[in-house]
């Protein structure tokens, strides 16, 4: 049997040493790994667009779906409504012109009232 004397022990500064040595390897390979990683995922959303192109290609309606993704971009990049309105928006949208329309025309009312010299129960309400 071997005895522990002739083996160098543990904490030998040429043990300490050897093992920083592959710690720093194991670092450089994670780091170069990551590196990959990204590299293939880039190389995987761009092969992903050009089939997406050749579709597009292969049939005219992806054309015209990348067609109106475009103007929409093109919409939006100028501040404009993007696409169609969700039925309750477009009802908050017509509740909202009511009211408005509304409000308008009882202050036309208002004002062609106090033209004429007479106050009207709402102007005395609100002063």
């Amino acid at each position: 049997m071997a005895t522990r004397t002739d083996a160098a022990p543990d904490n030998c500064c040429c043990l300490r040493r050897e093992r920083e040595r592959e710690r720093e390897r194991e670092r450089e390979n994670e780091g170069d790994r990551t590196e990959r990683e990204r590299e293939g995922k880039k190389d995987r959303e761009k092969r992903e667009r050009e089939r997406e192109r050749e579709r597009g290609e292969n049939e005219g309606d992806r054309t015209e779906r990348e067609r109106e993704r475009e103007r929409r971009k093109e919409r939006q990049r100028e501040g404009g409504q993007t696409g169609r309105l969700k039925k309750s928006c477009e009802r908050k949208r017509k509740r909202i012109r009511t009211i408005k329309e509304r409000e308008r025309e009882e202050r036309e009312d208002r004002e062609t009232e106090e033209d004429r010299g007479g106050q009207t129960f709402k102007t005395l309400k609100h002063k």
